[in-house]
């Protein structure tokens, strides 16, 4: 990790006894800000293989929960916040793209179709693991491959699950909906809030 990532991970060592972002993502590190939570960061490094006849569901649960986990080990803190989130088509997770072809195949399987997002979030404390999974039914408007390798020249798709980003450029993509928007972001803000708040870690807090 360079030095302008960790400097703008913004980890503040006043709070980071309270509640750790077990992530380096910059967008789950928004969502929390937005609800006005206070926590530092704590990256952790899992192996993400998916296990043989895992499904999406139990597959996002168990790497939620082993971020979690390794985050509350690590840091000492009194909780940790674990997510992972996967776009799953017929069955199928689409993870982050390996080149271009790989972005433009996942791209066009969504093209004119309906998909889902999941998002498992785990928050661990030395008492319990709070573990839950978010389904949200992402419908795709109509695609070409032109499209999608002009989005790919973007930079946005690479390191995006089913390479693309409902919040950035990507969102030209969505016709529409079902469920939580910002649980296809990265994280379900209204099961994370209630997780905190069962686990005494107050929400919407001054900045």
């Amino acid at each position: 990790m360079s030095p302008d990532t960790l400097k703008d991970l913004h980890v503040d060592k006043a709070v980071s006894n309270q509640l750790v972002l077990a992530s380096a993502s910059p967008r789950r590190r928004e969502l929390l800000q937005q609800i006005g939570v206070q926590f530092s960061v704590q990256p952790v490094d899992i192996c993400e293989d998916v296990l043989t006849d895992e499904s999406a569901e139990v597959y996002v649960a168990r790497l939620a929960r082993e971020k979690a986990e390794l985050g509350l080990q690590r840091s000492g803190a009194k909780a940790a916040l674990g997510s992972d989130t996967s776009v799953v088509m017929s069955g199928e997770i689409l993870g982050k793209p390996k080149d271009a072809s790989d972005a433009e195949r996942m791209l066009m399987s969504l093209s004119g179709s309906e998909h889902q997002v999941m998002t498992g979030v785990a928050l661990a404390t030395e008492y319990e693991t709070q573990v839950c999974v978010v389904t949200t039914v992402v419908h795709f408007k109509e695609l070409t491959p032109e499209i999608c390798r002009a989005y790919w020249a973007s930079d946005e798709p690479c390191d995006k699950a089913g390479a693309y980003g409902i919040q950035g450029l990507g969102a030209v993509f969505v016709d529409r909906i079902e469920g939580s928007y910002s649980s296809v972001v990265g994280l379900p803000l209204a099961e994370t809030a209630e997780m905190l708040t069962h686990a005494g870690i107050p929400i919407w807090q001054p900045v």
